[in-house]
């Protein structure tokens, strides 16, 4: 891949002066060939190839962020879903596989470890339901292990089962990690068509069709195109604030791009993927939101906040494929309320609600993502939540996820918070309105006409 003099100084500048960095290098490896008659085979099996395989990753990786000077914040690793695997393991071999994963992501010095994963998106096995048992327990004893569970597709509709089951699973991670303000729910999140090559956490596994070994990474830049949106006149039309941010979307995808594929090379695997999402952080500087306020949103949430979103987010694909032919994850730009400082200051005035959000994920590249709730909220609620964001993803046929917290003893306007990349935030209010009887039917809600296309 050449890339020009004028584009490396270009880089450095935004390095130095926008925020820009790698988010992640993420190595997916697969554990197809791990499986044993017992959880302690399984666990020996796993150790010894993700230690094969992920020994150089952190190594390698800032060898690389110094030759370029470009940060490359956090190095993870994804793994096969763990249920496809360990398909005979009981809930508490379960979490017992889950300290391996732990351990292993330890030892190399990786951030998270996602693939702790079920996808139950038209049903589920008996080791789908074991491994969704054990997630509460497994998230509480673990410090880096990132869980994710498929439950609906635009192929086969919604799993309202495993759904209803979800909502659950969440209340008692947030009860078992309470002390550390409900930190377990910050490391699950529910999809609706989950992208197999997602490098980004917690939902990121390595799924099938993926190679044995590969590198994916994740690049960020909300700094950047505030930068650049700063410096055009305030009356500039939408059409021309759209061509700035595709150009500078471009230029971030072709760094990306070239930092992947150089770990790649040295750690001689393949590289597969680089997904292009604006990735904000609690930073000042850094955030989405703020580039949304400067297109002319006055505060996140009010009216016109989801066209902007749309514009920001289709502008971003649009240079990003432009710029790879290699494109893939989520891509887009996200939006978790608390990790972004204007998110959090739009929920603190009260002009982001729980259900302008949501209709806000109808257009950007994930779902409701560190969406904070009273630790009050009824299992069953939290389940109609999770089914309206996965209808969302399944009609539009687009990845849609929820990463909701429950946070224990806490209640609406609280503030919360959980440090470094997951910030802190507001707790925001739920409708009083009792869905249970809706989620207590279960069963499968069928795939959209638009899934029929063979």
């Amino acid at each position: 891949m050449q890339i020009s003099r004028e584009e490396i100084l270009e880089t450095i500048r935004m390095v130095q002066l926008e925020n820009l960095d790698i988010r992640t290098v993420t190595l997916g490896i697969s554990l197809a060939d791990c499986a044993g008659v017992s959880a302690r085979q399984i666990g020996k099996k796993i150790r010894r190839k993700m230690l094969k395989y992920a020994k150089n990753l952190v190594s390698t990786a800032n060898t690389v962020q110094d030759r370029y000077g470009i940060p490359i914040v956090n190095k993870r690793i994804a793994v096969s879903p763990l249920s496809n695997v360990a398909e005979n393991c009981s809930s508490a071999e379960f979490v017992y596989l889950a300290g391996v994963l732990d351990e292993v992501a330890a030892e190399v010095g990786v951030d998270f470890v996602g693939g702790f994963s079920a996808l139950v998106h038209k049903g589920y096995t008996k080791g789908d339901l074991a491994l969704m048992n054990a997630i509460p327990e497994a998230l509480a004893r673990t410090s880096r292990v990132c869980s994710s569970i498929n439950a609906a597709s635009t192929k086969s509709g919604i799993n309202m089962n495993a759904v209803a089951l979800l909502g659950q699973i969440i209340k008692q991670a947030a009860e078992k990690t309470k002390k550390h303000n409900s930190l377990g729910c910050c490391k699950l999140v529910v999809f609706a068509n989950a992208p197999d090559d997602n490098p980004f956490m917690a939902g990121a596994f390595h799924g099938f069709g993926e190679p044995e070994v590969v590198i994916n990474t994740g690049v960020s830049g909300p700094g950047v195109i505030r930068s650049v949106l700063e410096k055009m006149p305030e009356d500039a039309d939408l059409g021309k604030v759209a061509e700035e941010i595709k150009k500078t979307a471009f230029k971030i995808t072709r760094m990306g791009e070239l930092i992947g594929r150089e770990v790649a090379e040295k750690l001689k695997i393949e590289f597969g993927i680089v997904d292009v999402s604006l990735a904000p952080t609690p930073k000042p500087g850094d955030s989405v939101g703020e580039i949304l306020q400067l297109m002319g949103i006055e505060k996140i949430g009010t009216h016109g906040t989801t066209a902007a979103l749309a514009l920001l987010t289709d502008a971003i694909k649009k240079g990003g494929a432009f710029a790879s032919s290699y494109i893939g994850g989520l891509s887009g730009a996200f939006i978790p309320v608390s990790e972004d400082s204007e998110m959090i200051s739009a929920v603190k005035a009260g002009a982001l609600s729980l259900d302008k959000l949501e209709a806000m994920t109808s257009v950007c590249s994930v779902g409701l993502d560190m969406v904070a709730v009273p630790g009050s909220t009824s299992a069953e609620t939290i389940s109609a939540i999770i089914a309206d964001e996965l209808a969302i993803g399944v009609v539009n046929n687009k990845t849609t996820g929820v990463r909701i917290i429950p946070v224990a003893g806490k209640k609406k306007g609280d503030w919360v918070n959980w440090g470094g990349l997951l910030g802190g935030s507001y707790i925001l209010g739920v409708n009083k309105f009792s869905s249970a009887k809706f989620i207590r039917r279960k069963g499968r809600i069928p795939a959209p006409i638009k899934g029929l296309t063979n």
